[in-house]
This record gives structure tokens, sequence and C-alpha cells, in this order.
């Protein structure tokens, strides 16, 4: 028979077996995804064989792009019609609600925070939000999995957010970006000067890596606390071994289920958000 961790953790940790719904044994089974032989690098040994996680992170980008696919042929669709005011179809239901999603994270989270002649930006931008998005919501479906529970991935998207940001920088300020690395107070004397680029440079340098690793870490725990909280709930139930106590465990366990769907789309938020400030921050930090 099941545990209760056997049917909450593979939400959140990998393995190279896919769950899929079966009632041979329980209410899951489990199918072996192939395995490739490993890269020999030396003394290092790279198995780039496919996870659980892999398949859910390409299961997130396929539904990200056929969702937009949909949304696009809509607008063309609803644009052929020439239904609305001026003779241009407007888009009704689910397009409709994706087109008010993407104009208020472009206007309010991505142009807002970018600086000026930040549009370039804004496809990353939106490209981080809806990708992380369907990755946290996939894993609250049941046989799902939380990739982004998975301090690798959450680490993958910090360190392209933080190439992206320091390109950014290079290319808004040319010769200047050394500024962003070397703290040099043009306003001080020498005798100033150098003791405070002494201690500031290192300071600058180690605050480059703090964004990635806070965006790392911020994604990674809220997404694996809410699994890590509904098993200690359901695991009550078996603590106690008793019927009478099954309703308040239950209850809760669907409450922090439903809270998990804010907590998916508020930390997809979070991340695009904290990637466009700091993205503005850097192309800014001349003026």
């Amino acid at each position: 028979m099941l545990a209760p961790s056997d049917l909450i953790m593979p939400h959140i940790t990998d393995s190279h077996v896919l769950d899929y719904p079966c009632f041979r044994t329980g209410f899951m089974c489990e199918v072996e995804l192939p395995r490739w032989v490993p890269l020999h690098l030396g003394s290092l040994t790279l198995d780039m064989s496919p996870t659980k996680h892999v398949v859910w992170l390409l299961i997130s980008a396929v539904a990200v792009v056929a969702t937009f696919l949909l949304t696009a042929r809509a607008h063309g669709r609803h644009a052929r019609a020439g239904t609305g005011v001026g003779g241009a179809g407007a888009p009704k239901g689910f397009a409709n609600g994706m087109e008010a999603m993407v104009l208020y994270l472009r206007d309010e989270v991505a142009l807002r925070n970018l600086g000026p002649q930040g549009e370039k930006y804004v496809p990353f931008v939106l490209s981080l939000f809806f990708f992380i998005l369907f990755a946290n919501l996939l894993g609250l479906l049941p046989y799902g999995s939380t990739a982004t529970g998975n301090i690798a991935v959450t680490a993958g998207l910090a360190l392209i957010t933080f190439v992206m940001v320091e390109m950014a920088g290079m290319r808004a300020l040319g010769k200047g970006y050394i500024g962003t690395v070397i703290y040099w107070p043009h306003d001080m004397p020498l005798m100033m000067k150098l003791p405070m680029t002494l201690i500031m440079t290192p300071v600058e340098i180690i605050g480059k890596f703090t964004k990635p690793f806070a965006l790392t870490i911020r994604l990674f725990a809220n997404m694996t606390a809410g699994h890590v909280i509904v098993l200690a709930l359901i695991g009550l139930i078996f603590t106690f071994g008793s019927y009478w106590v099954i309703p308040g465990p239950f209850l809760m366990a669907i409450g922090i289920m439903l809270l998990e769907v804010f907590v998916a789309l508020l930390q997809a938020y979070v991340f695009a958000l904290l990637a466009a400030v700091f993205i503005g921050q850097i192309r800014t930090a001349a003026h």
C-alpha cells in the first residue's frame, strides 16, 4: 500500500521514472525513462539521461508555445471578423484574458522597471513568467511533478537571468560597465578613493552573485514548502491512525493546495519582476 510520502514527494523529487495512473498497484504506476551512456571527461562523469523534471520542463515549454499559438490564432480570427470598434475584432474569452495578462505584465512589470528603450527585453521577462507559471501549475496536477522544486532547475533559470542582466549592462553602458564591477567614487579625493575601492569592489562583485542566488533559493523554497506541508498534514492521519482525525488534516491540505495555486502565480510574478528590476538597475547604473 502506498504511503503518504509516495503520493506527495514524487511531485518535488527527481527520478528516472515517470508516474502515471493505474490500478494494478494502488493508484500509481511507473515507466522507466531511457538511460544514455554517461560522458566521461577526465575524472568528471556527466549523465545526460532525461529525468522526470526534464520531461516536465519540456511539457511546460510545449504548453506555453501551444497556449500562445492558440491565442494568436484567436486574435487573428477575431481581427478578420472585423466585429470590434473601428472594424477590428476584439478577442473574446480565453484569448481576451491572455491579452489582458500580457499587457499588464508588459506595461506594469517589464517596461516600468526595464528603463528607457527597454522594449527589447520584454519578451525575455514575459517568457520567464509564463514558463515558470506553467512549470509551477503542472506540478500541482495529479501525477505531475514540480520541476521548479528542483534547485538545479531554479539555479539554471537564475543563471540565464544573470547572463541576460550582465549582457544588458554591457550593451547599455559600454566601457562604463566596468564601473559596476570596480567601485571608483569620482567625487572623492584620491586618498579616499583607494581605500573605498578596496573595500567596496568586493561588495559590488558579491552583490552581482547574490541576485541569482536569491532568485534560485526563493523559487525553490517556495515551490517545495507547499508540498512538504501537505505531506505533513496528510501524515497526521496515519500518525494518529484514527478516522475521526481525517476531516481536519484533509480540509487543511485542500486549503494549502488552493493556496499553492496562488503561490505558483505569485512566484512566477516575483521572478519576472526581479529579473526586470535587475536589468533596469544595471542599464541605468551610470545615471
